[in-house]
């Protein structure tokens, strides 16, 4: 095909999808003088952390309990990634993490003061008193470590040895922990089995697995993180995050276009050296990076038959998590009982935690910013997990009634903490794993990649860089995982990288 017939772009950097870790990469990119271009399939910026509006109500598309606004440490990644850019963003502080609704009446709010959180969980086990405050301490050596150091890319020799020099006990801290997973370390301090459910749901809440199967950095990261800079949530709904970041990125000199989908990685010599849409337009770039999962990448944007043998041994120690069947829900604000909080999870059969429909996240984020919907009226997002080969090979007609009934089992259950919602719903929009694959193009949907088995913490989670020279991931296919702190720690880490690279 001529140059005229298809036009060729050339950046140093082009960004394949606007999810936040590919933001951060590239806002980091631009602040540093690249020329970096973002390329988005959709509408509006932000994947997972995007947003939509419906008869008055702004619905964020995931969660919003939000880590990485903190104002003090080196842990606050998306306070830092705004102001790389010299942006900003009105964030209004969560009091309480999470209400757990869990087995035999269990209740516990997670306070966001420390010492109030083991108070109240102790008076729950207070034969566990000693091992609940030395396994969370232990919690704290991690993220105490993590909050002394620049968290950049663990791939850049020199960068990991000036770390070395300046924090010689963090750095070595670290290493020990690396390849730890959360469980063992419970267990070493606590007996009691239904603690160590908690443990279970206390990781899966955000990782997807229990605790035998999280990393001990991760668990330190949030479980601490969320006593010391505190779950704070945007002023205007999560989309503000990937907003904010576009526009610091265009200040910065860098572009974004959107409906530009992505549909293959092209390749010269063996290297990536640019990208081509579907509507056939070419663009070059010195170093490539993809924001997709790595499936997409390696099985959809590349060959599947040349996929290397690097990403055949990682997809052997992770599978794809399941996806989610949400519930967007408008309802009038007499079902929300006085004192009710912004997060909660409803679990009523340990057995069932990890399975379709065991686990129910909600999350209200009108009660920390009212303007989000109607005057009289809440937000609830109401989401669990839920697999795409149950939503597959079914008419228009049996789809929707399938969504109906999935809906109306949810809200059965939900009427235990809100009595009266069935009566006080205004607006009800449901999106299935079939959703989350066509709005935000994830392989099945899925959440991310959760290990196959048991392994050695972090120490199987592959870096930014790839076998393929000049492509790079990013993302929660890469190192540290999933959560919208840890994909922007990503992309701090695949911007340093690509800086290292180019030279710059």
């Amino acid at each position: 095909m001529s140059n005229a017939q298809c036009p060729i772009f050339s950046f140093d950097v082009i960004v394949i999808g606007s999810g936040i870790g590919g933001l951060v990469t590239a806002t980091q990119l631009a602040a540093k003088g690249a020329k970096v271009l973002v390329l988005e399939r959709y509408l509006i910026p932000g994947g997972s952390a995007g947003y939509f509006e419906r008869q008055g109500y702004k619905f964020d598309v995931g969660a919003s309990m939000i880590f990485g606004f903190g104002d003090r440490g080196t842990t606050n990644l998306l306070k830092r990634a705004l102001d790389a850019v010299n942006v900003s963003l009105e964030t209004i502080p969560d009091l309480v993490q999470i209400h757990y609704h869990l087995p035999d009446n269990f209740s516990l709010k997670v306070d966001r003061v420390y010492e109030k959180f083991l108070q109240n969980l102790t008076a729950k086990f207070p034969h566990e008193k000693e091992g609940i405050r030395r396994f969370y301490d232990e919690c704290w050596k991690v993220f105490n470590c993590l909050n002394r150091m620049d968290l950049l890319s663990l791939e850049e020799p020199r960068y990991l040895l000036r770390s070395f020099f300046q924090h010689p006990l963090a750095c070595l801290g670290l290493a020990k922990y690396l390849p730890q997973n959360a469980g063992d370390l419970a267990r070493r301090y606590i007996k009691d089995p239904e603690l160590l459910k908690f443990i279970d749901i206390e990781c899966y809440c955000w990782s997807v697995v229990p605790a035998d199967m999280t990393p001990m950095i991760n668990a330190g990261m949030v479980f601490c993180d969320r006593h010391y800079g505190g779950v704070n949530y945007p002023k205007g709904g999560v989309g503000q995050i990937a907003q904010k970041l576009v526009e610091g990125l265009e200040k910065a000199g860098g572009e974004i276009h959107y409906q530009a989908r992505v549909t293959k990685i092209i390749q010269e010599n063996q290297r990536a050296v640019g990208v081509q849409l579907a509507n056939g337009k070419i663009y070059l770039g010195k170093r490539i990076v993809s924001n997709a999962t790595r499936w997409d990448t390696f099985e959809n944007l590349l060959p599947a038959e040349e996929i290397p043998e690097s990403e055949k041994k990682w997809q052997q120690r992770y599978k794809k998590s399941p996806s989610f069947l949400s519930l967007h829900m408008g309802v009038k604000n007499s079902v929300l009982p006085k004192g009710t909080e912004c997060h909660h999870i409803l679990l009523e059969d340990w057995e069932k935690m990890a399975s379709a429909e065991g686990t129910i996240f909600v999350s209200i984020p009108t009660l920390l910013d009212p303007d989000l919907a109607p005057t009289g009226y809440d937000i609830i997002h109401a989401f669990t997990p839920h697999w795409i080969a149950d939503w597959q090979n079914l008419s228009a007609g049996e789809y929707e009634a399938k969504k109906e009934e999935a809906a109306w089992r949810i809200i059965d259950r939900l009427e235990k903490i809100f009595p009266g919602l069935d009566a006080g719903l205004d607006y009800l929009e449901v999106g299935t794993p079939r959703s989350h694959r066509r709005f935000l193009g994830r392989t099945d949907g899925t959440y991310g990649p959760i290990p196959r088995r048991k392994l050695r913490g972090l120490l199987g989670m592959p870096f930014n860089r790839t076998d393929i020279p000049g492509l790079y991931c990013v993302g929660d296919s890469t190192f540290p995982g999933q959560g919208l702190n840890a994909v922007a720690f990503s992309g701090f880490a695949c911007a340093h990288r690509i800086a290292v690279d180019l030279g710059m």
